[in-house]
C-alpha cells in the first residue's frame, strides 16, 4: 500500500510540476538549454529517481540513527561483516526495489500523457541505467556520513533535514541546475549532489554524448569513492569508543 501511494504521490506531483514547467518555457522557450520536451522529460526522471535514489533521505539512515542512540550499534559492530558494507547492501537491494516499484510507473504515465524526448537508442538507457546506479551510490555515501553523525549528537534529526534541503535544491529536482545563472550555475554543477539527479537526467534527455558520457559517469564515481572513503575515516574515527546514550 505505501508503495502503492508513493507511485500515485510522484505521479500527481509530476504532472503538477509538468504544467508549471510548460508555462515557464512558453515564457522562456530555451531555459537553461532545454527545450520544452527535455525539460518535461527531467520532470519524469526526478520524480522516478526521487525514491531510488533518495532525494529526501529515507531509507537506512534513521535506522541506523536510532541504533547508534540505543546502543544497537554494539552489536552490529561486533557482526562478521564489514559495517559500511552491511549497510551499503541493504540500500542496494531498497533502491532496486523502489526503481521497479515506483520509478517505472510514474515515467510511463509521464510518456502517455506528455511529449517527452525520450531516447531511441538502446545505449542512452544503458548508459541512463549506469548513470543511476552511481547515483544510488552517491547518494548512500552521503546519507551514510549524514547517519554517522549520531555517534556524537544525541539527536542527528537537524542534520538530516538540513541534507534533505540541500539534496533537495543542489541534485537539480527543485530546478534544473543549468537554469542557475553565472559562476553560482557553474559552481552546482560541480558538487556532489548534482550527480544524484542532474547528470542521469542530462545523460537521457542526450545533453552527454559520446565521451561526454564518459566523463559524466567519472564525475559520479569520482565523487562516490572521496565520500565512501570520508564515510570510512569517519567510521573509524567513531567506532574506537561508542558511548550509548544515558551511560
Amino acid at each position: 500500500m505505501a508503495t502503492a501511494a508513493g507511485v500515485f504521490t510522484n505521479t500527481v506531483f509530476g504532472f503538477i510540476i509538468c504544467y508549471a514547467f510548460i508555462a515557464l518555457w512558453d515564457e522562456r522557450p530555451h531555459l537553461g538549454g532545454y527545450d520544452q520536451a527535455q525539460a518535461l522529460t527531467f520532470v519524469w526522471i526526478g520524480q522516478a529517481l526521487l525514491a531510488p535514489v533518495a532525494i529526501f533521505g529515507h531509507g537506512f539512515g534513521h535506522e541506523l540513527q536510532e541504533r547508534i542512540r540505543n546502543g544497537d550499534v554494539a552489536i552490529d559492530l561486533y557482526r562478521p561483516v564489514d559495517f559500511q558494507l552491511w549497510w551499503f547492501a541493504s540500500d542496494l537491494g531498497r533502491a532496486g526495489f523502489e526503481l521497479l516499484g515506483r520509478g517505472v510507473v510514474p515515467m510511463v504515465a509521464g510518456a502517455l500523457a506528455f511529449d517527452l524526448a525520450l531516447p531511441r537508442s538502446p545505449l542512452t538507457w544503458l548508459w541512463f541505467l549506469c548513470a543511476t546506479v552511481l547515483a544510488v551510490v552517491l547518494s548512500f555515501s552521503l546519507r551514510y556520513l549524514v547517519a554517522l553523525t549520531a555517534f556524537w549528537l544525541l539527536d542527528a534529526s537537524g542534520v538530516f533535514m538540513i541534507s534533505i534541503l540541500l539534496s533537495m535544491f543542489f541534485s537539480g529536482l527543485s530546478l534544473p541546475l543549468n537554469v542557475f545563472p553565472g559562476t553560482f550555475g557553474d559552481v552546482v554543477q560541480w558538487l556532489p549532489w548534482a550527480g544524484m539527479l542532474q547528470v542521469p537526467a542530462d545523460v537521457l534527455v542526450g545533453r552527454h554524448a559520446g565521451v561526454e558520457v564518459a566523463g559524466a559517469l567519472a564525475f559520479q564515481a569520482a565523487w562516490a569513492v572521496v565520500l565512501l572513503a570520508a564515510g570510512r575515516a569517519v567510521q573509524a574515527a567513531a567506532t574506537r569508543k561508542v558511548v550509548v546514550q544515558g551511560g
